[in-house]
């Protein structure tokens, strides 16, 4: 398995970015995430990770957003034990094996056939997990998920990639298909994009970000089934303690000034 080569670019290449900064903190020995299999697939990868330019704070950053998210879903699934989970965009993020969701849990990873090769090549099979190797904006996968379970949908890193015109219908499709669940993910405002287009790791792979939401009522008149629950900060004071002082204060300013609020937050509807 050692030096599983990769060939990835633009927003593809983008999961080698949040997988490294996973894995480098949960190398600290006070871990948020403690992400182990994120670690051991980062050891696998025949890749120069060292060009993506992520440092300690991006790390500690993506840790934060990861376990923002690993939170809700176990909510939801405490409270939705025979619920499925449909994980869109999954790169190589390894939620299912953080969670390790109860037995009458199916779960969904979706992503690109070349993304999910590769995931089958790193990372164990599992009862009830299901690899669907398919575009998340393409219609057909949908068919092969059942309609009439709770379900809980997760989109972490997916959305500024999306063309603006496709993200809203992608989750049209869902809420459409899905009797019942919650649908949850980052959004960027513009200004969030503009930040995101300078940061070296994701200008390291070329990608493009397309898909801005400056209020997250958009969405719900754009899907009469969407209801707006939550805007979810994105940081802690209690974990960005951890980064350096830039960082520290950046997120300082980031509570207390609505614009920069918008540049990356968690976004929570029901359906």
């Amino acid at each position: 398995m050692a030096g599983e080569k990769v060939d990835l670019t633009g927003a593809k290449e983008t999961m080698l970015m949040t997988l490294y900064g996973k894995a480098l903190e949960s190398r600290l020995p006070d871990s948020l995430l403690g992400d182990h299999f994120a670690d051991e697939a980062v050891r696998k990868i025949a890749y120069d990770f060292a060009r993506l330019k992520v440092d300690d704070n991006l790390g500690v950053g993506l840790a934060i957003r990861a376990k923002t998210l690993d939170l809700r879903v176990e909510d939801f699934l405490a409270r939705n034990p025979d619920a499925m989970v449909l994980h869109l965009g999954c790169g190589l993020d390894t939620r299912i094996f953080r969670i390790d969701p109860p037995p009458g849990v199916d779960w969904f990873d979706v992503d690109y056939p070349e993304v999910i090769e590769l995931r089958r090549k790193l990372y164990p099979s599992r009862d009830r997990y299901h690899l669907v190797a398919s575009s998340v904006t393409e219609p057909a996968w949908l068919a092969d998920v059942p309609r009439n379970r709770p379900t809980v949908v997760v989109a972490e890193g997916l959305t500024p990639y999306l063309p603006a015109d496709q993200g809203p219908r992608l989750f049209a499709r869902l809420v459409s298909h899905l009797a019942s669940g919650e649908l949850m993910f980052d959004a960027y405002s513009g200004f969030g994009l503009k930040l995101l287009r300078l940061n070296p790791s994701v200008k390291a792979t070329g990608a493009e970000v397309h898909w801005a939401i400056e209020d997250p009522h958009e969405l719900e008149r754009a899907i009469p089934k969407l209801l707006f629950v939550e805007e979810i900060p994105a940081y802690k004071p209690e974990h960005a303690i951890r980064m350096r002082w830039s960082a520290r204060l950046f997120i300082r300013l980031w509570r207390h000034i609505p614009a920069l609020r918008k540049v990356g937050r968690l976004l929570r509807y029901r359906f």
